[in-house]
């Protein structure tokens, strides 16, 4: 059986006919083309999925397409001179780059759900993404700059 779901994507309105079981990424990935967020672990533990749903970040890894139904969607592909973009490329906070669009779109719902977190806020809210590279501390200074500067 086939559902019928309508959400924004990008600023874009967009609409699916979905499996009840179909996972979130998959549909942005194969049906969207939306190939930013990747498939790390698909079980919620890298983050490599990441997206807003609602200006919050979800691993849409774990999130069923029907449930997404009604929100409007930020993928990497929809920000625009993000100030945590600008930053991850200040900072040189990638390596292979793998994570990199997940822990830019969890360290943009930061901002914008708490745009005066402090460093403990930032090293907790970092926490749920994994860096198979290692480069965690690149990472975190990207993130705090955007914090600590006027750019935010």
């Amino acid at each position: 059986m086939m559902y019928a779901v309508e959400f924004e994507v990008n600023g874009e309105k967009r609409a699916l006919q979905v499996r009840a079981a179909d996972i979130l990424l998959y549909s942005l990935r194969d049906s969207l083309g939306l190939t930013g967020s990747k498939s790390g672990c698909d079980n919620g533990d890298c983050g490599a999925c990441t997206i807003l749903i609602d200006n919050l970040p979800m691993k849409s890894c774990l999130m069923l397409t029907v449930e997404a139904n009604g929100t409007r969607m930020t993928t990497i592909e929809g920000l625009t001179n993000s100030p945590v973009q600008h930053a991850f490329v200040r900072n040189q906070a990638l390596q292979c780059g793998y994570c990199t669009p997940g822990f830019i779109m969890n360290g943009e719902g930061l901002r914008i759900v708490n745009p005066h977190a402090n460093e403990e806020t930032i090293r907790a809210w970092l926490e749920s993404n994994i860096c198979r590279c290692t480069s965690y501390e690149e990472i975190h200074r990207a993130v705090k700059e955007v914090f600590s500067s006027k750019e935010s």
